[in-house]
């Protein structure tokens, strides 16, 4: 086998289809008139919502069952993509579905998310009515006060709405899912999240796909909408949010760097990205190429902040240029950040200065779209990108928003320590009215670039170049996403860590596994308060059937050598804390000379996008939604209005509900990306954040955007792995209702299997491309060889053959060896009958060989820990790690009788319930798979090999 993963490294990726959904604008035509015709007068625009746009949910395809737990972004992503693909479409040509992946980036929580939180915790603020309404001083019985819980109870159920499909419905990663089903594409399906940085992320992972010949189109998907006031109110916290954004607050002698924070903006964005080979190939129209890529972090202890370092932003900038060989002449526009924070605005404006020091005077154009929209945070990268796109294809500079009438119009900056003062001899302008961009001397095309940053230290530029001009050809390569092999180099797992259920680190995971014995049990009352949430034998929109799981002790204090504040550390999310500690042993395994790695990396964290402290602050904020319930409860009726509110305040003040953000690190426990970005900052690493989600599938999703990252040159070293504790409350009851849980405990492959049980779980690996760990003499654990993934494109919630095999035979596309030199499959195992039977079938499909010596061991971690959700394939990695290095085949726990219906013969292959050698033929590697599959038909496979030769 083999695949294209060479030839694409340093070519053009071509912008050929554009959507742009913004408050009184939808379309690329209606978005460029936006930024190029004069704003209405005050009073007269549209207000600053997308509440307006309708979308069409039956074109979709949508199941009505499934249609009430759809999150509003969701749609609005469905309608962008929708209109993407109409904007590249050019006659009867299709894209190649099974090469075409859908990213999506998001940040904060979702409507849906928010409405379900409060729902469940509208269970435990009922408890407390009810013992407040049975107090003499309310004039009610214990029967009147029961009626106002239940009432209360039914009341949220019918005003925040409730479905079985809600667990799925809500999750971010059920949009990107949801395109590809819509369309049918079967590529790679992720939804990630970084801050403000995000949109670049999203976009440099699709050029690492492009360039690295595992997609032939991505198709790029971001948004922002405000979904209930927590992110404005965590902004406003850390001073960030202002009335209105002025990039370049305008003075009397000119812009400066004084304005006072951004206004949040509403939008959702898209673009389909394909090589440009093939987009001229394909006779595609071609709006501009991205050329240059670069993200960098600044990673620095303590609450996040924007980075101010103009040496730092400088380097970004010139890393973008050189990577597509070019000099900063030749840029004619450049859409800033410009967030209107004055220290960031300052530090980014002294950079550029710095980048395009030898420009000719005027020659370089600034602006940002961010004085028309405001920041539209996740989507904040791909509004920019879109603009300067737009005026690559049109040939004409976009002019400024005015702002001061008569305001001059060269640049400046206010005055700010340690950053150039004067910018009046810079190259920049900025132009009042539209203008033709003139040609740039000696032929070269029109260039712009796209500049940004993240709150949590990141940095990022981009370089468009226009299509058609006769000096658009690619520039030379950058010297290093030659091989004389089809099989691209290996990735060294060079370290790892782990936390699951109560084994504290990665050799107590080890020793459970070697045991036996599962770790499932009872959950404690205060993760599962089983008077409000359990009730056993049935399912139910309120309850969960089960009260098994498999917890991990959060921590109480930070790891040791960090110097976290207490306040600090107290508000940040149990994921965080949990992540933060298996991020520092990964780093002791290493001892004290090799602690932290060297180089620019990259920490990617499989996670959900939406933490459960900022689900639980959302909640509170919207209490007044659950008290307007209480207002007009019929079993209330004897309590006149002086009554109700003075029942109301002494049920809040029992609820004790999470209080509102109120200091600038409120929104750092929050942000899913976060997890990433404290463990870069608090080890201060060199390495950019980021927050993944593939469903159950999101370890290895994160994995699988690190090893990009790492063959595109981009990184040094990557930390990838996934962290979800779902032993609580909300998820237990929503996953309940749609009777994902099993009734007892999860046996995977047994006549028994009737659903999983979850479980609390973190791993992290360390990755370095081999020939640089092999230079740096790093112990190396494991060699990745392979990873494929795909979308089912058919059922969010079913799981399928066809997609499965093909993210398995795509990884072997890439491993340089067959499936039958495979001894060990961590299989993903979730313990129900459909999902064990379809998984198998689709191993014997791929693994299943004539030639194959001894039958394939079969087994999965989750009989031990449950299911760990995003941490899942984080967990089926480590054990599989394990096996290679010790050469011991696991046990599984559980497991009485295998299920005759999985057919284990036909491979051959069999499941075991207890350890045993693994045999291997004498200077010959031990290799295994690892699979893990998530809702929205989402298929992840890893290929790993034992490494024979040095330190291990």
């Amino acid at each position: 086998m083999h695949t294209e993963l060479d030839g694409h490294q340093n070519e053009p990726v071509a912008i050929v289809g554009i959507a742009a959904l913004y408050p009184g604008i939808r379309g690329a035509d209606a978005y460029w008139r936006a930024l190029t015709e004069p704003p209405p007068p005050p009073g007269a625009g549209p207000a600053p919502s997308l509440a307006g746009i309708e979308v069409d949910v039956a074109r979709f395809g949508i199941p009505p069952a499934q249609a009430g737990a759809l999150t509003r972004m969701q749609l609005l992503m469905l309608e962008a993509a929708r209109e993407c693909l109409e904007d590249a479409k050019a006659g009867d040509r299709t894209l190649q579905a099974e090469r075409t992946d859908v990213v999506a980036g998001v940040c904060s929580g979702l409507d849906r998310q928010y409405a379900n939180a409060l729902r469940v915790e509208g269970s435990r603020y009922a408890r407390e009515l009810e013992r407040a309404v049975s107090a003499p001083e309310f004039g009610g019985s214990a029967r009147t006060a029961a009626e106002a819980a239940d009432e209360l109870r039914t009341a949220l159920v019918r005003r925040l709405g409730a479905s079985p499909h809600d667990r799925v419905g809500e999750m971010a990663s059920t949009i990107p899912a949801r395109i590809a089903s819509a369309f049918k594409l079967r590529g790679r399906t992720l939804a990630l999240e970084s801050a403000d940085a995000t949109s670049f992320l999203a976009i440099a992972h699709a050029l690492d796909s492009l360039r690295g010949g595992l997609s032939e189109a991505v198709l790029v998907v971001t948004g922002q909408r405000e979904e209930g006031p927590y992110l404005r109110a965590a902004l406003a916290a850390k001073g960030l949010v202002a009335q209105s954004t002025r990039p370049f607050a305008a003075d009397g002698d000119g812009f400066t760097a004084d304005g006072d924070g951004f206004a949040l903006g509403e939008g959702v964005g898209a673009l389909l990205l394909k090589r440009l080979s093939s987009a001229v190939r394909d006779g595609d129209r071609i709006y501009a190429t991205v050329r240059g890529c670069a993200v960098h972090h600044q990673g620095r202890p303590g609450v996040f902040r924007y980075s101010t370092s103009v040496e730092r932003r400088a380097e970004t900038a010139r890393a973008a240029l050189r990577e597509c060989g070019v000099s900063p002449g030749t840029v004619g526009y450049v859409e800033c950040g410009a967030s209107g924070e004055p220290r960031e605005t300052a530090a980014e404006l002294a950079a550029l200065a710095a980048v395009f020091a030898d420009a000719e005077p005027g020659s370089v154009v600034v602006g940002s779209v961010r004085d028309r929209l405001g920041h539209t945070f996740a989507n904040a990268g791909l509004a920019g990108v879109t603009k300067a796109a737009l005026a690559l294809y049109h040939q004409r500079l976009p002019a400024r928003l005015p702002q001061t009438p008569g305001a001059a119009q060269e640049p400046g900056v206010a005055q700010e320590p340690g950053v150039a003062q004067d910018l009046s001899a810079a190259p920049f302008r900025t132009p009042a009215e539209p203008q033709k961009w003139a040609p740039a001397p000696g032929g070269e095309p029109r260039r712009a670039s796209v500049s940004g940053a993240s709150l949590t230290g990141t940095l990022c530029h981009l370089v468009l170049e226009e299509h058609g001009t006769a000096g658009a050809a690619p520039g030379p390569p950058r010297p290093r996403t030659a091989r004389a092999s089809a099989a691209p180099e290996p990735v060294a797992v060079v370290g790892f860590g782990g936390r699951f259920g109560d084994a504290p680190d990665a050799d107590a995971f080890w020793a459970a596994m070697l045991c036996g014995q599962d770790r499932i049990g009872p959950l404690p009352e205060s993760l599962l308060d089983r008077e409000l949430y359990h009730r056993p034998g049935k399912l139910s929109l309120t309850h969960s059937y089960t009260d098994l799981g498999s917890p991990v002790e959060v921590p109480t204090a930070p790891p040791e050598g960090l110097r976290i504040p207490p306040h600090r550390y107290a508000v940040m999310d149990a994921a965080q804390r949990v992540a933060l500690c298996v991020a520092g042993e990964l780093l002791a395994r290493r001892g004290r000379a090799a602690a932290r790695p060297a180089g620019r990396g990259l920490v990617a964290m499989g996670t959900s996008l939406s933490l459960s402290r900022e689900r639980r602050t959302a909640a509170g904020l919207a209490l007044g939604e659950v008290e307007a319930a209480v207002g007009e409860l019929a079993a209330l009726g004897h309590l006149d209005a002086t009554g109700v509110a003075t029942l109301l305040d002494l049920v809040r003040e029992r609820y004790a509900a999470d209080p509102a953000p109120g200091g600038p690190e409120d929104l750092d426990g929050s942000l899913a990306g976060g997890v990433a970005a404290v463990i870069a900052n608090e080890y201060g690493l060199d390495a950019v954040p980021l927050g993944v989600e593939a469903a159950c599938a999101s370890s290895l999703a994160a994995l699988d955007v690190a090893v990009g990252r790492l063959r595109s040159g981009s990184v040094d070293y990557a930390l990838a792995g996934g962290v979800e504790l779902p032993c609580n409350a909300r998820d237990m009851v929503l996953c309940s209702a749609l009777g994902l849980l099993s009734h007892e405990r999860i046996t995977p492959f047994d006549t028994a299997a009737d659903g999983f049980t979850p479980g609390d779980g973190c791993a992290l690996f360390l990755l370095k491309r081999y020939a640089d760990a092999r230079r740096d003499g790093d112990a190396i654990h494991g060699l990745l060889r392979g990873i494929g993934a795909s979308n089912d494109a058919k059922s969010l919630i079913a799981p399928d053959v066809d997609g499965q095999v093909r993210a398995m035979r795509q990884a072997f596309g890439q491993a340089g060896f067959d499936p039958a030199d495979v001894g060990y499959l961590e299989a993903h195992g979730t313990g129900t009958r459909v999902g064990d039977r379809v998984e198998i079938a689709a191993a014997a499909r791929v693994y299943a060989s004539p030639h194959r010596r001894r039958p394939l061991e079969i087994g999965s971690a989750k009989s031990f820990f449950g299911h760990t959700f995003a941490a899942a394939g984080g967990a089926g990695l480590l054990r599989a790690l394990y096996a290679l290095r010790t050469g011991v085949l696991p046990a599984n726990a559980g497991l009485t009788t295998v299920n005759p219906e999985l057919d284990l013969d036909r491979i051959p292959a069999r499941v075991s319930t207890g350890t045993a050698p693994w045999e291997s033929a004498p200077g010959r590697p031990r290799r295994a798979g690892v699979s893990s599959f998530g809702t929205g038909g989402i298929n992840y496979h890893v290929l790993i090999e034992e490494h024979l030769d040095g330190p291990r």
